[in-house]
């Protein structure tokens, strides 16, 4: 019974959360369509087209390059655990995920672009001696992506792209658990990774008017299969019950489908709106196998749901060499309060940014933005989560994790631009 209740609560109490919260998707991929609040499909006008709706790639010419990062700095609360209102802070930790993109115009109708960039990732910290440590102490993913797209020009004012990408995941996982009727706590350590997923991905642009124009992206979900090890550290006497060894485990990243337009209403300004649905619902099970037949695996149901963002952009344009950025949008959660887990806080966000793009020379640009997003008070009053362990015999013993969530985040985004 002990050795099957370190396994849940290692397991189901964290990796889904870290892996599936709408929070790890990330869209900050250039400085320019941060600054838009990523409405951006529909307008793609520098090598981030790779990312966002490769169709765009037919509408530059020559060589392009991008090249920058994104800065985040993540903050959650949490007052609990009820009817306790006790307040524990996240550790403050910063992420710093890269993007690079450039494409080519091969001849008047075909034009490939390729790039890299983490469509997933950051992570939570938590202090080791937290009242939910038994839930989450410390979780970090990343995903690395690796698109090439070709476009092709159909017609002057329509193009359509179709792509693949390979990618690569890491994850770590650590978390404490009880060594009742010892001293202290045993905490347990989990690392793996995946270095061969595969997805795919395809746009469509299309410019019936002057000024106005119309897109769409579609990227797929990606398979990954976890490969790693479990290590934990404790008392001897209860090294036996303590889960170590090999595992293995699949995750599905969702699907993606965006659709945009965009408007010049006067010569200064263009105005852009996105929406974006994110198929969630691909993740309905978590499934954990162990190499070592004296654990067994575990199959949970997590019931994910779709879910969806819709975003608004401004861009002024001062004159040819400097533009202003605006955006705001609103992002729902993907997961229903009774499954969220400390390992990642979510809950429905809004965004609110503003930037610059200014060209230094004809063949050399620059942008800048900042992006605030402020989630909303979530109160947890059913978790599926417990966090404090079992006593064999009796799970009416364990308490729900529930508590009321509050986080933010600032981000601050810069890239540069050549073409030649």
């Amino acid at each position: 019974m002990k050795k099957h209740v370190y396994i849940i609560l290692m397991i189901l109490g964290v990796f889904p959360g870290i892996i599936l919260a709408g929070g790890f998707q990330l869209n900050e991929h250039g400085a320019k369509p941060m600054g838009l609040g990523g409405a951006f499909t529909a307008i793609v006008n520098d090598a981030s087209a790779v990312y966002w709706n490769g169709a765009g790639l037919s509408y530059l010419e020559g060589t392009n390059l991008l090249l920058g990062t994104a800065i985040i700095g993540p903050s959650t609360s949490f007052r609990g655990v009820s009817p306790a209102i006790d307040k524990s802070t996240m550790i403050s930790q910063t992420f710093v995920p890269p993007h690079f993109f450039a494409s080519h115009k091969i001849s008047n109708a075909f034009s490939f672009g390729l790039g890299v960039s983490v469509p997933f990732g950051l992570g939570t910290k938590w202090r080791e001696d937290w009242m939910g440590r038994y839930l989450a102490v410390e979780t970090e993913l990343q995903t690395i992506s690796f698109p090439l797209v070709i476009s092709w020009a159909i017609m002057d004012n329509l193009s359509i792209s179709i792509g693949g990408s390979y990618s690569f995941a890491e994850v770590i996982i650590a978390q404490a658990n009880s060594q009742s009727p010892f001293e202290g706590d045993a905490f347990i350590h989990l690392e793996g990774d995946d270095k061969s997923a595969f997805g795919y991905n395809a746009g469509i642009m299309w410019k019936p008017a002057e000024g106005l124009s119309i897109g769409a992206s579609f990227r797929s979900e990606v398979d990954y299969g976890f490969e790693g090890t479990a290590t934990a550290t404790g008392a001897e006497q209860l090294a036996a019950l303590l889960p170590t060894g090999n595992i293995s485990a699949e995750l599905t990243t969702p699907m993606n489908i965006q659709g945009g337009i965009g408007y010049r209403v006067i010569e200064q300004l263009q105005l852009s709106a996105d929406f974006q649905w994110v198929g969630w619902s691909s993740y309905d099970v978590l499934a954990v196998d162990f190499e070592d037949a004296a654990y067994d695996d575990i199959s949970r149901p997590r019931d994910y749901e779709d879910t969806y963002a819709i975003r608004f952009g401004a861009e002024y344009f001062l004159d040819k060499q400097l533009a202003f950025l605006g955006g705001i949008y609103f992002d729902k959660m993907p997961v229903q309060p009774e499954y969220l887990s400390p390992s990642l806080p979510d809950a429905d966000r809004l965004g609110l940014s503003f930037g610059v793009d200014a060209k230094v020379s004809e063949n050399f640009g620059v942008s800048a933005s900042y992006l605030f997003i402020r989630s909303s008070e979530l109160t947890v009053t059913d978790s599926r989560e417990i966090y404090t362990p079992y006593e064999e015999g009796n799970e009416e013993s364990a308490s729900k994790f529930n508590g009321t969530y509050n986080s933010s985040a600032s981000l601050l985004s810069f890239s540069l631009t050549y073409n030649f």
